[in-house]
């Protein structure tokens, strides 16, 4: 009971009449580099070292260790 292609073909026709060739095309674009960015930014997280921490403020690297702990108040 899957949806055929005539029907496929209908539901894009009244697709089309709703929102336009000029719209579709623009939304499509706009899926098309959210989709894209989406990649970059996976590809980007594999290689990227495992003990790396990004700043959430500024994206930047933070790097190093902690020297000293603080002292716990009674």
């Amino acid at each position: 009971m899957g949806i055929s292609i005539w029907q496929l073909l209908i539901i894009l026709a009244i697709v089309l009449v709703l929102f336009g060739a000029k719209r579709l095309r623009n939304v499509g674009g706009d899926l098309g580099g959210a989709i894209k960015g989406f990649r970059q930014a996976m590809k980007e997280e594999d290689t990227r070292p495992e003990g790396d921490k990004l700043d959430d403020k500024s994206g930047n690297v933070i790097e190093g260790e902690v020297t000293a702990k603080k002292q716990d108040k009674v």
